[in-house]
């Protein structure tokens, strides 16, 4: 029995060996376009071969990793000239293999590409997604990590002379805007000129001319670059481990930030990251600021302003300012025009006036394109400067001065630190295009039409008015004589932000009979469900337990208060309902929970991730105590009521609902509002509430990011950790802050930005109110945008506020 089972053993491998991933590719081998010879792959998932572009059957030579869902692209030919561009091919072209190297000929059998290779005797897609072209002794005579497009991989390096071109859009790969050389011992980040390739200036720059320095991909996830006496600077700083766990590269995207992704291979690995390709650092920190160049259009296209996207996957936005709209939405980099006729400068000023007004713009900047500028002025006639001159497209009013700017305009740019307002200037109308250009004058002599079409014009208006106080008188009077008991049903829109009265039918038959229960907390429970509208959207509904008896009649009003915020970092409300005695709030689903099951799981989220959490729930604060209509103060900032949606943005919840609730319905036993470990100890004494007690528990919130655990652990062994707030002080003070992210290679390697956010923290929760800084000063130190200053020990305050 023994011989035929071993024959059964060898033909079994005989049979698997062909599916196996190919390692070896032998000369003579050829890869077509199309069909089963179209690519070689290496067993961990890398791909060498064809890739189709577009819908003309073109195609390019590429390395992808094969086993991600959108099959991202880590290489791709380019011409060996001095500005190298993507090698097209149409589709029946083929790549040879031969001891020559490889060559790639069109179906006409001319030769498109060669890189000049010679004495290849075979070839290989490695496992680090390299493909090589190695002589008889295994030597490498050529290999794609020579050359690389717009990536690099672990382990590719060191690297002394290269070129990064960022692709020109996301789905186009011609060379871009921007570009990332190592050249002469320096490494620089530079704007280029599409398409000629010209470099304009850097926009990131170590300032390590002469030293010689090389760029290199850690296998651990590290991008630096290494000096001559051995010293190393660091571009990113992810440490993701294993590669076998996880895809990694490292990107100089079409908007000109280099990025570092990971794509977990394993289950273990997906459980906190399900969404593909994953931010893990980048760099520069702000590319809308840090850009400001004479030459070009800056970050974006010439008369739009750029925005850093922190809670959105870390990308550019590029807007178009009102009444402006890109010259091509796929192509955004070419800027925005104007969606009117210009100011002619043939009009008088009476008339200049008369048909242009100027609107305000907070915080955008485009500070490049001043042209003329006014000292000791007011404000009115600095507007009447810009309103009355032809080439003038925004004036900026500030302190006496006046700047006034023309078209096109470069290096726009919005922040919330932009300390300035500028005023837009556009048509009065939308229907003035025939009173903006030159045939105007003309156009003011024939009064007679003008008198015929304004009685027109007048008679229609007042016919109008009539039909609309008919249509309100029926309305009303039928609205009168349906009207139940309880509070009318509010309008579906409110201020622009749609915000739907439910019954309570409605929500009872979406939550399937509140069947489904996602959370609950002082104010109530809180149930999934799915609203019966066209997209089937999936809501949280909130079953409010006890409402102030006194304000009844006020609870649509204060609901409809809350409806008007609007921000990325808050969680939005969608609707209500006020039926008889259910008081219920609607709200956009989370999918991720709350930020409780991420931070104190087994497996603990990525830095990178943490750091976003932290700056997006400082971002909501900031707008709830400072940005919106009328302040809000949360009272209970808790990694319970901070959701996460589908993209782990963080979304501060509960916000709002001090006004709608008893007194005691967020008390601890201890009489105070808030949750037992994030109060402020202002609640203790007999003074004033204000905003600080939210800074209060935003400290606290922030030193648990930072240490994935709570801030009370009654399980500690060590008594001195069982609060975190006392440890991570003793932490700072002691100098041994890596105590506090030990076992964390990712926080360890990012430490200068882990002490920035524990001194932050400890100034949010000094005792005295007045010493904690502000949601906007807090959100600048986390920036790096203003120096901090040594806190002062919390411990040793002692408070004479009794």
């Amino acid at each position: 029995m023994e011989p035929p089972f071993i024959l059964l053993i060898l033909f079994l491998v005989f049979i698997i060996a062909p599916s196996k991933a190919q390692q070896n590719i032998t000369l003579g081998s050829v890869l077509t376009t199309q069909g089963v010879n179209s690519s070689w792959i290496s067993p961990s998932g890398f791909a060498f071969g064809f890739r189709l572009i577009d819908a003309n059957s073109s195609y390019i030579l590429a390395v992808w990793f094969d086993k991600t869902i959108d099959k991202t692209l880590a290489w791709y030919a380019k011409t060996n000239t001095e500005v190298p561009d993507l090698v097209v091919v149409p589709s029946g072209s083929r790549l040879q293999f031969s001891s020559n190297g490889l060559s790639l000929l069109d179906p006409g059998g001319h030769e498109i590409w060669n890189p000049q290779v010679t004495a290849a005797a075979y070839a290989s897609m490695l496992d680090t997604g390299n493909f090589v072209l190695a002589g008889a002794d295994g030597s490498t005579k050529w290999g794609t990590f020579e050359s690389p497009a717009d990536t690099i991989l672990p382990t590719q390096g060191p690297l002394s002379e290269v070129q990064l071109y960022s692709r020109l859009t996301s789905t186009g790969y011609s060379n871009g805007r921007f570009l990332l050389q190592v050249k002469d011992g320096n490494i620089e980040f530079d704007l280029v000129a599409v398409p000629s390739g010209n470099v304009y200036n850097s926009y990131w720059n170590p300032n390590t001319a002469g030293n010689g320095s090389q760029l290199f991909f850690s296998a651990t996830g590290r991008v630096y670059f290494t000096l001559q006496d051995g010293a190393e600077i660091n571009i990113t700083s992810a440490i993701m481990g294993s590669m076998v766990d996880y895809y990694q590269r490292a990107t100089l995207d079409p908007d000109g930030v280099f990025r570092q992704y990971v794509y977990p291979k394993n289950e273990a690995a997906k459980k906190w990251n399900n969404i593909g390709w994953t931010i893990v650092d980048f760099i520069p920190r702000n590319i809308c600021e840090i850009i400001t160049s004479t030459d070009g259009s800056g970050a974006c296209g010439f008369n739009s302003f750029c925005s850093f996207n922190w809670n959105r996957n870390d990308t550019v936005d590029c807007q178009c300012p009102p009444h402006y709209s890109f010259i091509d939405q796929v192509q955004k980099y070419k800027g925005c025009k104007a969606d009117f006729q210009p100011q002619s400068c043939d009009l008088d000023e009476e008339t200049m006036i008369d048909q242009f007004d100027l609107i305000p713009m907070n915080g955008v900047d485009w500070p490049l394109a001043d042209y003329e500028h006014f000292t000791s002025i007011g404000m009115d006639d600095c507007k009447k400067l810009c309103l009355t001159d032809c080439f003038c497209a925004v004036v900026v009013f500030n302190n006496g001065n006046c700047w006034k700017k023309k078209l096109p305009m470069s290096n726009g740019r919005m922040d919330s630190r932009v300390d300035r307002t500028l005023f837009l200037k556009v048509p009065k109308n939308n229907n003035s295009q025939s009173q903006l250009n030159g045939n105007s004058i003309k156009w003011k002599k024939d009064k007679k039409y003008w008198i015929l079409g304004s009685s027109l014009l007048l008679g229609s208006f007042f016919l109008v008015c009539i039909l609309l106080v008919l249509f309100i008188t029926f309305r009303n009077y039928f609205a009168t004589k349906s009207k139940k008991t309880d509070l009318p049903k509010q309008s579906s829109s409110t201020g622009g932000l749609p915000l739907k009265s439910f019954t309570y039918e409605e929500l009872h038959e979406a939550t399937g009979g509140f069947s489904e229960e996602v959370g609950r907390g002082g104010s109530g429970v809180v149930y999934k469900g799915q609203l019966q509208d066209q997209l089937g959207t999936h809501v949280a509904v909130k079953k409010i337990d006890r409402v102030l008896p006194d304000i009844e009649k006020e609870f649509a009003v204060e609901v409809q208060t809350i409806g008007w915020t609007f921000h990325k970092n808050l969680v939005r409300l969608l609707g209500f309902c006020n039926e008889g005695a259910e008081r219920l709030l609607v709200y956009e689903f989370m999918p991720n929970g709350s930020l409780t099951g991420f931070l104190f799981d087994t497996i603990r989220p990525s830095w990178h991730l943490r750091v976003q959490f932290a700056l997006g729930v400082a971002r909501g604060l900031l707008y709830l105590h400072e940005e919106c209509s009328t302040q809000i103060i949360h009272c209970d900032i808790k990694p319970q009521n901070i959701l996460l949606d589908d993209n782990f943005t963080a979304k501060i919840s509960d916000f709002g609902l001090a006004k709608l609730l008893r007194m005691d319905q967020t008390q601890t036993n201890t009489g105070i509002r808030g949750t037992r470990g994030y109060v402020a100890p202002e609640w203790f004494k007999n003074i004033a509430i204000t905003a600080k007690v939210d800074v209060y528990s935003f400290g606290v919130i922030l030193l648990e990011i930072v240490c994935c655990r709570r801030n009370v652990e009654k399980d500690m062994t060590n008594d001195d950790r069982d609060i975190l707030t006392d440890w991570a002080n003793d932490c700072y003070r002691s100098g041994r802050i890596d105590l506090l992210v030990e076992g964390d290679e990712e926080a360890s390697f990012d430490i200068k930005r882990v002490q920035r956010f524990l001194a932050v923290a400890l100034w949010c929760i000094q005792e005295d109110p007045a010493m904690r800084p502000t949601m906007h000063k807090v959100t600048q130190m986390l920036d790096g945008a203003v120096e901090i200053a040594m806190p002062p020990d919390p411990a040793s305050y002692i408070s004479s506020l009794q």
